[in-house]
């Protein structure tokens, strides 16, 4: 049985890999049960359980190895049956789990390693009750691995609870963001918010980007927003169900559209390593949100780019908060850079307003020159109403009707 261990790295160097290859030659030897899976990872999102589900038959293509994922919007059915036939790895998030534990449908007396994955995403969800209630129904003699991308003072607090003498292993200083991300801040106004986002967007060399909300309401907006501009952009989001989560995700994956809309939802378990782009539509309330959503581009040693909006003191209060927690600064992007890297977008831009313009000019020329009778039925009937010196529509002027004697008209029709 090996040690146990607390473990923290920055995000996008390979903590996942840390852990299954290692499982993978200690339950190469041995057969699984049924219902009695012979390892448990625990991860905070169905987006971080799936990506280590892909990680692990990746790494175990050349082993016969069984695995299990628990995850919410997929049926319990399915889960059920591959729990039947026994596992050696059993993949799954905490509500889930506990889940098909109180229906009897797996028994958790045979695990032998325990992987509790992102254990501060876990606190700020409120898993953490969850979690305990799991291992209190796990075996005393087990091997834990407790990772966190960050080991504060309460996370440390925490993993006492689940580990017994733990080894402590630190890649790096807590809260650093990896060297390979450039970082730059952009000053404009709330309203202007958008238009700072899309000129941005125009400007940069972008291959495929995230851009982070801090509430789900306003990724709908955005979203909006963006698709009337002509950008090609998909949304995710915690309200989203299980499958559309999963089809926005593999469209962003392959290309199909290169901008995705999120909420902090992604920023654990989204590891897409050619994203070259991170934009912070809004800061973070959480200082340690930032280095988890910009650690979705620089991943396995590429270089990537981050860009966060700031407008009013609430977000300058808060990029301080940042500032102190990663220990550097991070420079603000000027006008004259922003300017540079408009021109080449705007002088297309105006170009292609000069043809719209030309285009509705020359239109309506060729409609004066028609006949009222050739021009759009809805125009003729516009014609034939009169206005008022104050602007009012009213009907045209009084011809007559079926009346026959038209003194019997009263004043005010006349």
């Amino acid at each position: 049985m090996g040690r146990d261990i607390l473990g923290s790295a920055q995000t996008g160097t390979g903590k996942t890999a840390s852990f299954t290859l290692p499982m993978i030659d200690i339950l190469a030897s041995g057969r699984a049960k049924a219902r009695m899976p012979r390892s448990l990872i625990l991860a905070p999102t169905r987006e971080l359980a799936a990506q280590v589900s892909e990680s692990f038959k990746k790494f175990s293509v050349n082993h016969k190895m069984s695995m299990a994922l628990l995850i919410g919007g997929v049926s319990f059915s399915e889960q059920d049956a591959a729990l039947s036939k026994g596992v050696d790895v059993l993949i799954a998030t905490p509500g889930r789990l506990l889940d098909h534990f109180g229906r009897g449908k797996v028994l958790l007396q045979d695990v032998k390693i325990l992987v509790i994955d992102e254990a501060d995403r876990m606190l700020d969800m409120g898993f953490i009750p969850d979690v305990e209630r799991i291992v209190s129904f796990l075996p005393v003699m087990r091997q834990t691995l407790f990772f966190s991308a960050t080991l504060s003072e309460e996370i440390h607090t925490i993993g006492r609870k689940f580990v017994m003498n733990p080894k402590l292993i630190e890649v790096a200083k807590p809260a650093s963001t990896a060297d390979t991300i450039s970082q730059n801040l952009v000053r404009t106004a709330f309203k202007k918010k958008r238009e700072a986002l899309r000129d941005l967007l125009r400007s940069q060399n972008i291959q495929n980007a995230v851009i982070f909300c801090n509430r789900k309401r306003d990724i709908s907006t955005l979203l909006s927003s963006m698709k009337r501009h002509g950008f090609s952009a998909t949304g995710l989001h915690g309200d989203m169900t299980q499958s559309a989560r999963l089809a926005a995700l593999d469209e962003f994956k392959n290309g199909q559209i290169p901008l995705l809309v999120a909420s902090d939802v992604a920023a654990r378990g989204l590891d897409i390593p050619s994203v070259s782009h991170v934009f912070n539509f809004d800061v973070p309330s959480n200082a340690e949100d930032y280095v988890h959503r910009i650690g979705r581009t620089g991943r396995a040693g590429r270089h990537g780019h981050a860009f966060t909006l700031i407008a009013g003191e609430d977000d300058e209060k808060a990029i301080l908060a940042i500032e102190k927690l990663t220990g550097q600064p991070i420079p603000v992007l000027s006008n004259t850079d922003r300017q540079s890297k408009k021109e080449h977008s705007t002088d297309d831009a105006r170009k292609s307003a000069k043809k719209q313009r030309e285009s509705r000019t020359l239109n309506k020329t060729a409609s004066n020159q028609l006949d009222p009778e050739e021009k759009n039925p809805d125009e003729v009937d516009k014609v034939r109403f009169r206005r008022s010196e104050q602007g009012e529509k009213r009907p045209p002027a009084w011809k007559g009707n079926s009346f026959k004697d038209s003194d019997h008209i009263p004043a005010f029709l006349r």
